[in-house]
This record gives structure tokens, C-alpha cells and sequence, in this order.
């Protein structure tokens, strides 16, 4: 259980303004400029004690991916941050709430991780629906400019700092760190081969960053409190600090809430959602970490904890942390089959195993909602999820095929039971 003391995100209901003022009544802007005094170096060595893994779904841990970056230009080529606002995995809305109700948290943080990666410019790259998420924070830069906060000699530091927002189209795909600085760049958002890594040709074949909204947002509060502090919040050093769950699905009061990594799955959804729709016994499974993470049963459920490591025991992982919970009224084929079609919709179109294998597996899942297909399909839709898998740039493709291949896992019973029922009504 999180202290209040320890929470990071204290507007993240809207309850207060999301303007200059209010923020720096919570704490923002405090002596930025002596953070930046202390230099690139000690940021990033204490952003790799604080233990910070990356909030976007990779888990990378923050400090090493900024150490990457080079500390001269030999060609004299300038780096980049860029910043991943286009929240677009379904069942995740925690990025969106920052974005709208504490959007300073997340520019000083660009300053200070920009400040520590020798850049001197950063671009947020907003999903296009999120109209009164980049209006809020539009407003919110233009304060911090107005302010002297950004821009020449940002917050008196000597360091020049412009922050730029850019509004994406609303692509999945650019949800994907080379997609998305394709699509910054003015192309088609399709994700590039790595090697070489963005750390050294990104952005404009430049040394760039991409970092996830909430890893940026809680580095100002890291470094005032110190990284052994975040480091003391969590069940071991390798999953630390504090961290933003969405619980949508079957429970009484959906929401999004901060945490202390590690918590309990159970109690998260019981002490802050008031638990399953009909009790926990009515529980059938949990998605745990946005769509493209495998299903958890409520046998796995009712002891696992909220935290990297715990989940990859299990066979899946915390990705952005938004939890979807189905109860037993729940048609898991059918959800299945939806976000299957998800995916198939959302595919770049760039790798033919994606391209042409999510088409192939939403309409043999289509089939399997009806029932209308045969006990073998059910291994050949397996089989073709490992076509999948693996074979692609992005990981788009395992995320289209890691929910199927879960299904089949834990719920292959109830497959060949609908499509048994077909048969014999098909028979009558």
C-alpha cells in the first residue's frame, strides 16, 4: 500500500488546476534550477539508483537507455528526447490524465531528461484524438515559456531548451518508438529494422531518446526526493517506485489509480475498484497490462503481484499496467476475436507475417465466435500465431498474436465446446 506522502501524481483526478500556479503549490518547479546544477552525469546516476524501469510497456530501465546516448557529437549532430503521448493500447488511459491535469510535471521532466542527454530540444508527440490533453498542455508550455521556464536559458540554468508539441494522426503503430519518429519526420508511421537504434541515428539520423509520458513526468519528483527513496517503494530493486494502473472491465468503479509496484492484483482491484461486478468469485480473467499482454485466469489472479517480474513469471507482463477485467458473463472468444480484429486494423502493412497473418486469425476468430469452424482449426490457428510471432520489425505482430495464443492455453475447452454446440444445432 502506497503512503500519501509518497505519491507522485497529486492532481491526477482534475481536482485542482492544472495551471503554472497550482502546480508549483504541489511542489513543481522547485529549484529545477539546482538539479540541473548538478550536472548530466549525477541525473543519470541517480535515475539508475532510483531503479526507474520505462512506463510504457518495455519495462527498460530509465538510467541505462539515457547513459546510451552520446555525451559529444563527434559530427556535431544534436540529440533529441522525444516523448510518446500517443497512448493508443486499449484498456490504457494513464498517460492522458497527466497530460490533462498535471501537464508541468511532464515538462519539467523534458527539461531536466533533455538537460541529461545533452538536448537541447524535445518534441511530445500527442495521439490526434487527445484534443483536450494537447490543449491543456499547449497551454501549460506556453506558461512555462512565458515564465522563462523553457526556452533561452530555461529556468536560469544556462541551458537553451525549446519543447515542442506534435500531434500525431492517431495510429497505433506510432505507438512504436521508430513508427513514431517516422511520423514526426513527415512519413508514412511504419517502424524501422534496428540496428542502427535510435540512441545513435533517430530522429533525423540523430541521437535521440523516446521515453513513455509517465517515466518522464515522475523524474522531477526522483531527483528532489532522491533515487534511494523511489528505490524503497516496491518488492526488490528490480521492480522500484510508484506506478499508475487503469482498471477498466467488469468491477464496480473503474479508474486510475497510483500505486506501489508489486502490489498485490487482488487488493488493487478490491481496495480501489471495489472489487469484481458480483465478487471475486464471479472473477473469470484479467488482461494485466493492455490488450496486447496474455490473459491472466483468476487462479493466477488471486496471488499474483503488479510488477514486471512477477508477471513474466506467469507468462505475460505488466505492459502499461491497464488492467481489463472480465467477469464470468464474459464471451472470451468474442473479446478475443475483437481485439484480434484491433490489431488486424491497426497492422502498417510493412511485414507480410502481420500484414497478412491478422487478417488470417481475425476471420478464423470471427468463426470461432459462431462457432462455425473445426476441432483441427483450433491448431492451426496455434500454428499460425508462431508464423506470427517473432517474424516481424515491431512487436505488433506477437501482440496480435499473444492474447489468441493465450486464449487456446487456458480456454481451449470452451472452443471446442462452441464449436461442438454449432454442429449439433447445424445437425437438428
Amino acid at each position: 500500500m502506497l503512503a500519501d506522502q509518497d505519491r507522485i501524481f497529486t492532481n491526477l483526478y482534475g481536482t485542482e488546476s492544472f495551471s503554472l500556479d497550482a502546480a508549483r503549490s504541489r511542489g513543481d518547479w522547485d529549484n529545477t534550477k539546482d538539479i540541473i546544477a548538478k550536472g548530466p552525469d549525477w541525473i543519470i546516476e541517480e535515475m539508475k539508483k532510483s531503479g526507474l524501469r520505462g512506463r510504457g510497456g518495455a519495462g527498460f530501465p530509465t538510467g541505462m537507455k539515457w547513459s546510451f546516448m552520446p555525451k559529444e557529437s563527434p559530427d556535431g549532430r544534436p540529440s533529441y528526447l522525444v516523448i510518446n503521448a500517443d497512448e493508443s493500447e486499449p484498456g490504457t488511459c494513464k498517460d492522458r490524465d497527466i497530460l490533462r491535469n498535471d501537464p508541468h510535471k511532464l515538462i519539467e521532466g523534458a527539461l531536466i531528461a533533455s538537460f541529461a542527454m545533452r538536448a537541447h530540444r524535445c518534441y511530445i508527440y500527442v495521439r490526434g484524438e487527445f484534443f483536450n490533453e494537447a490543449s491543456n498542455l499547449n497551454k501549460a508550455i506556453k506558461e512555462a515559456y512565458d515564465a522563462g521556464l523553457l526556452g533561452k536559458n530555461a529556468c536560469g540554468s544556462g541551458w537553451d531548451f525549446d519543447l515542442v508539441l506534435h500531434r500525431g494522426a492517431g495510429a497505433y503503430i506510432c505507438g512504436e518508438e521508430t513508427a513514431l519518429i517516422e511520423s514526426l519526420e513527415g512519413n508514412k508511421g511504419q517502424p524501422r529494422n534496428k540496428p542502427p537504434f535510435p540512441a545513435m541515428a533517430g530522429l533525423y539520423s540523430c541521437p535521440t531518446t523516446v521515453n513513455n509520458v509517465e517515466t518522464i513526468a515522475v523524474v522531477p519528483t526522483i531527483l528532489r526526493r532522491g533515487g534511494a527513496w523511489f528505490a524503497g517503494i516496491g518488492p526488490n530493486d528490480k521492480n522500484t517506485g510508484t506506478k499508475l494502473f487503469c482498471i477498466s472491465g467488469h468491477v464496480n468503479q473503474p479508474c486510475n489509480v497510483e500505486e506501489a509496484m508489486g502490489i498485490p492484483m487482488k487488493e488493487l482491484i478490491e481496495k480501489h475498484c471495489g472489487g469484481v461486478r458480483g465478487g471475486w468469485d464471479n472473477l473469470l480473467c484479467v488482461i494485466p497490462g493492455g490488450s496486447s499482454t496474455p490473459l491472466l485466469t483468476k487462479e493466477a489472479c488471486d496471488t499474483v503481484l503488479m510488477d514486471f517480474d512477477s508477471l513474466k513469471a506467469l507468462g505475460t507482463g505488466l505492459g502499461t499496467a491497464g488492467l481489463i477485467v472480465m467477469d464470468k458473463s464474459t464471451d472470451v472468444i468474442e473479446s478475443i476475436a475483437r481485439l484480434a480484429h484491433f490489431y488486424k486494423h491497426e497492422s502498417c502493412g510493412q511485414c507480410t507475417p502481420c500484414r497478412e497473418g491478422t487478417g488470417w486469425l481475425w476471420r478464423i476468430m470471427t468463426r470461432m465466435v459462431k462457432g462455425d469452424a473445426t476441432i483441427e482449426e483450433i491448431d492451426t490457428l496455434q500454428e499460425l500465431t508462431k508464423e506470427i510471432e517473432g517474424h516481424t520489425i515491431c512487436a505488433l505482430g506477437d501482440a496480435a498474436a499473444w492474447p489468441i495464443q493465450c486464449l487456446i492455453k487456458n480456454f481451449r475447452p470452451v472452443l471446442e465446446q462452441r464449436i461442438n454446440d454449432y454442429r449439433r444445432k447445424a445437425a437438428a
